[in-house]
């Protein structure tokens, strides 16, 4: 099978980038297009991918294709390859371009429209899948292979994708932003800046880990760390008192609406 790229910026490229490290898919059989051309240049210089010369041309060459452009062109990129899709699979990272959409603008096409994030660059990512799309069990299957190869894969209700996505494709920012406060935490009490960067990278690694493994509410592994009286219980005070989790759920909530 050969995948190609229409647009290849953030998202995209590290999708495209995650399947090829994964070695789920050779860069010989990727095709790409973007309108930045030192882009699509990285890319075959890096990865050894196909760079074509238009939307159209990444069409013609490929078995399933990525849709990665920004939502405010896609109708009109949609607009040059109609003529040109016979029996390629159109996986959509567009937001807001949900089965429904891709029913009225590309109808008897095979579609499906995900929501990925961007630590599937480490092999690590979340992608949301419709549960109402177009695709043949046999071609849902090799989509879903194709993104458990950088990641974890999770078929939900449409109606659930705007949630989901703000809590998996948002997310990663607002816990960037954690583990910078930690370090910033730690920077501020003495603690050089790379060490403090390493420690609270690992620490939220890990413990992300106990959630999975032990499948142990969070609360509860809160409170194994919470001796009475003890110095975690303060922090936990400090963060309560500047309304912490309050901030977090009005963060999803906002990047929902």
């Amino acid at each position: 099978m050969k995948i190609g790229f229409i647009g290849l910026g953030n998202m995209a490229g590290t999708i495209c980038q995650g399947l090829i490290k994964s070695d789920f898919i050779d860069g010989s059989e990727v095709y790409g297009y973007d309108i930045n051309s030192q882009q699509l240049m990285m890319f075959e210089q890096d990865f050894g991918i196909h760079v074509c010369s238009s939307e159209q041309d990444v069409v013609k060459n490929c078995d399933y294709l990525v849709m990665g452009v920004k939502p405010n062109v896609v109708e009109s990129v949609i607009s040059k390859i109609k003529s040109v899709i016979d029996q390629q699979v159109i996986v959509s990272i567009v937001a807001g371009y949900g089965n429904d959409k891709y029913e009225e603008l590309l109808p008897g096409t095979h579609h499906l429209t995900i929501m990925p994030n961007t630590p599937a660059k480490v092999l690590e990512g979340t992608t949301l899948f419709e549960k109402d799309n177009t695709l043949t069990a046999e071609e849902l299957n090799y989509v879903q292979t194709m993104f458990e190869s950088i990641g974890e894969v999770y078929l939900i209700e449409n109606y659930q994708m705007v949630a989901g996505g703000a809590l998996s494709g948002c997310g990663p920012a607002f816990v960037y932003m954690f583990i910078e406060a930690l370090a910033d935490g730690a920077v501020l009490n003495g603690l050089p800046r790379d060490l403090a960067y390493k420690l609270a990278s690992q620490t939220v690694l890990g413990s992300a880990k106990m959630v999975k493994e032990t499948q142990l509410h969070p609360g509860i592994l809160k409170d194994q760390v919470c001796s009475p009286g003890g110095i975690t219980i303060q922090g936990v005070k400090a963060l309560e008192e500047n309304n912490f989790r309050n901030a977090v759920m009005e963060a999803i909530d906002r990047s929902k609406k």
